[in-house]
């Protein structure tokens, strides 16, 4: 991911938190948890296994002290690993804002279909 695409996707995350009646950064944070245990179990639809495991091997990557592109080549080893933690927090502060939704609807109507709008980009993430 280049530098223009970082900074794109720190913007959007940025915004989203922003959003007016967006769930705030600190329950987000707080349903991190609940989101990995309700991905995991397969409780919530919205998010596959895989890209779990790819913010799991994100988060190894980022205090693993093995790196791909070592540190001592300044620039270019530290700016790996902060594109890498731009990636990751907006993933999952995106995510668990989405999950935090999907709860408050699952409480209000939890014996009807939900309607979850995607995200942002009307791509699917699964």
């Amino acid at each position: 991911m280049g530098k223009t695409a970082r900074a794109a996707a720190a913007w959007r995350t940025y915004k989203e938190v922003n959003k007016p009646g967006a769930p705030p950064i600190g329950a987000r944070i707080r349903a991190v948890p609940r989101l990995v245990r309700g991905v995991a179990k397969g409780d919530y639809p919205h998010m596959g296994r895989g890209k779990l495991a790819m913010m799991a091997l994100g988060v190894l990557y980022i205090i693993s002290p093995i790196d791909i592109i070592p540190d001592f080549l300044m620039l270019i080893g530290v700016a790996d690993d902060f594109g890498l933690l731009l990636w990751l927090t907006g993933s999952l502060l995106g995510e668990s804002g989405r999950f935090v939704q999907w709860e408050d609807q699952s409480r209000v109507a939890p014996h009807t279909e939900r309607v979850f709008p995607p995200p942002g980009d009307g791509a699917t993430h699964h």
